[in-house]
């Protein structure tokens, strides 16, 4: 959630940390700050609340050089958005920036006897002062007591004053990368922030310890012992982090879809069937299983309750969705025989991370499904299936949602298949009509402007409902969650046919219903769902495949969508539920990109 940045090397570490922050704006802050250690060896510590450029013109008249330095974004958590509570905190000789949330700060306040030295809200303070208590002179010592003493989650990355021109760092779930380049020594929470330097990275290990001077970086663990990071490689270059002539980051990304899903699918399609040999998954874990359960959070969640509305009548097993951050409290029923699919677009989402050591815990064969090459998630995972979305930025996920489904849906068509579900001819006409999904999908980016004009209703308005029916309610919740939390309008998705059994009461004159019908088994039936709303007053926006009969005065605007096989629907319609979200954001001057309250990578419970 928040963002980290760190250099230590020859050139000037004040640009490079501000830059560096401006490519982590992306995943939602409140506050920004930097610390800069100077050439006398003392550190100097500026902050600010807002954007990082108000942190930029706060740093315009400081002409000091610094080659050594930390930059932090903070999304609060431990205290309001104010200069005292932003990062990074100094601590005697320790300065520090954080990531994460130290469940026992109040007792070791007390421990530690901070109550008069502290002058933040934070939790963050509270590590400092006690890495400050500890620290004899030899860094890496105290920092292993430190980690000894805390419960939570963190990322910290530390200076000593004593220690001039070097970072320490250490995590425990809180991701970080780190690299070494001819021009010095960089860390980071995101890739984004490295990849104008350096193409290769190691993500720190958790409870390791990462030392970054000028000349190297090395990795420790715990006992001091050097270790051997593994050196990875990013797979997309910096024009991909930019937005390329697109008004914003959301925007451009939708239009990315469709090669997105070439790339996911595409490597992976072998003689016309979907294909993992290469992702070293094997076949035995789909033949094997009894029942599925898919575990995501938000959108990713949204994603498997698509799959699973494909899946459980395709292979008649059990499929289950879960949200990941309850699925540690339901006592799931998950045993040696169930298969459990983690998906996250970052790979290091907390509540889906500790969801997966719990399956891993009852038994389970896990396979995630992760955008991030290297992340916890996809390391612990027993099998893991890489999309290739690309980096996404904008904080409304767009891509990462269509390339899941590609995944999942490749997934199920493998199961079918080796558990004979599905001849070889019925699988690869599955995988032929998967592909038809992406020229449809080009085809709803080219309406892009029908969409612009019909959310003038919408944003006039406090609320609006989606409706839908089998797969088209699982697109529904998608939708539903894109619109309030880009344009923060309330929005509702409910099973069409539930209407009547109290939703209805909600309808009223003129308040916008979005209806998705593409389904043909159950058309008819959800045309008289919408006929029970627009009879109440409701604005509708139906929309539906090009070959539907649909009576006059159904719907107040129609959308149609090319005629594919219904279970493939959920691309194109996927487009134009982002869109739709996309223009009402922008007609109501928000901050698409980055709205309010929200992170793109949660890494806190």
């Amino acid at each position: 959630m928040c963002g980290i940045i760190g250099y230590t090397g020859p050139l000037d570490s004040k640009n490079i940390l501000l830059e560096g922050l401006s490519q982590l704006e992306y995943r939602g802050y409140d506050s920004a700050g930097i610390a800069l250690c100077m050439e006398n060896s003392q550190i100097r510590v500026i902050r600010h609340t807002g954007k990082v450029a108000n942190l930029k013109e706060g740093c315009k008249d400081f002409a000091e050089k610094s080659h050594c330095g930390l930059g932090h974004t903070r999304w609060a958590t431990h205290g309001g958005v104010t200069t005292e509570n932003a990062h990074p905190h100094r601590a005697g000789r320790v300065v520090l920036v954080h990531n994460g949330i130290i469940e026992n700060y109040h007792q070791l306040t007390t421990e530690y006897h901070l109550e008069d030295k502290l002058s933040s809200e934070t939790d963050t303070e509270v590590a400092a002062w006690v890495l400050d208590s500890i620290y004899q002179g030899e860094p890496m010592e105290a920092i292993a007591k430190l980690v000894s003493k805390l419960k939570g989650s963190y990322s910290f990355c530390m200076m000593f004053e004593d220690h001039p021109g070097e970072i320490y760092a250490i995590r425990n779930v809180s991701p970080l990368v780190a690299a070494y380049t001819r021009s010095g020594s960089f860390l980071a929470s995101d890739l984004t922030a490295l990849i104008p330097y350096t193409r290769q990275y190691f993500v720190i290990p958790e409870n390791h310890i990462v030392k970054l001077t000028s000349y190297q970086t090395q990795l420790f663990d715990l006992e001091k012992n050097e270790q051997q990071p593994e050196i990875l490689e990013v797979n997309w270059n910096i024009e991909s982090a930019m937005k390329n002539g697109f008004p914003h980051f959301m925007l451009k990304e939708i239009h990315e879809q469709p090669d997105a899903l070439k790339n996911t699918i595409l490597p992976r399609l072998v003689k016309g069937l979907p294909d993992f040999t290469d992702d070293q998954i094997p076949d035995h874990i789909f033949k094997d299983c009894s029942q599925i359960h898919i575990v995501a959070c938000g959108t990713a969640m949204h994603a498997g309750m698509a799959a699973r509305a494909l899946i459980e009548p395709l292979l008649r097993i059990p499929v289950t969705v879960s949200i990941a951050s309850e699925f540690r409290y339901e006592e799931p029923l998950v045993d040696n025989k169930t298969l459990v699919v983690i998906i996250s677009q970052s790979g290091e989402t907390i509540d889906t991370l500790a969801a997966l050591r719990l399956a891993k815990q009852y038994g389970a064969n896990t396979l995630s499904v992760v955008n991030v090459k290297g992340s916890t998630i996809a390391r612990e995972s027993d099998y893991v299936l890489y999309t290739h979305a690309g980096p996404e930025i904008a904080v409304a996920s767009t891509k990462a949602y269509s390339v899941q489904l590609a995944a999942l849906y490749m997934i199920g068509c493998r199961m079918a298949y080796v558990r004979e579900c599905y001849s070889k001819e019925e699988a690869t006409e599955f995988m032929k009509e998967l592909l038809d999904a992406i020229p449809a999908m080009e085809a709803m980016l080219e309406k892009k402007e029908v969409v612009k004009d019909l959310v003038s209703h919408l944003i006039q308005k406090p609320d609006a409902f989606f409706i839908g029916r089998g797969l088209d309610y699982a697109f529904s919740l998608e939708g539903a969650l894109k619109l309030k939390e880009i344009s923060y309008i309330h929005a509702e998705a409910y099973a069409a046919g539930e209407l009547k059994h109290g939703t209805i009461a909600l309808i009223t004159d003129q308040v916008p219903v979005i209806a998705i019908a593409t389904q043909e088994k159950v058309f008819s039936k959800t045309i008289s769902n919408i006929r029970e709303v627009k009879a109440r007053g409701a604005f509708v926006i139906l929309l539906t495949k090009e070959n539907a009969q649909v009576e006059r005065g159904v719907s107040d605007i129609q959308i149609n969508i090319p005629d594919i096989n219904d279970r493939f629907t959920v691309f194109p319609i996927a487009v134009i539920l982002q869109l739709i979200a996309y223009y009402a954001s922008v007609g109501k001057n928000l901050d698409v990109d980055q709205p309010r309250n929200l992170a793109k990578s949660v890494t806190v419970e």
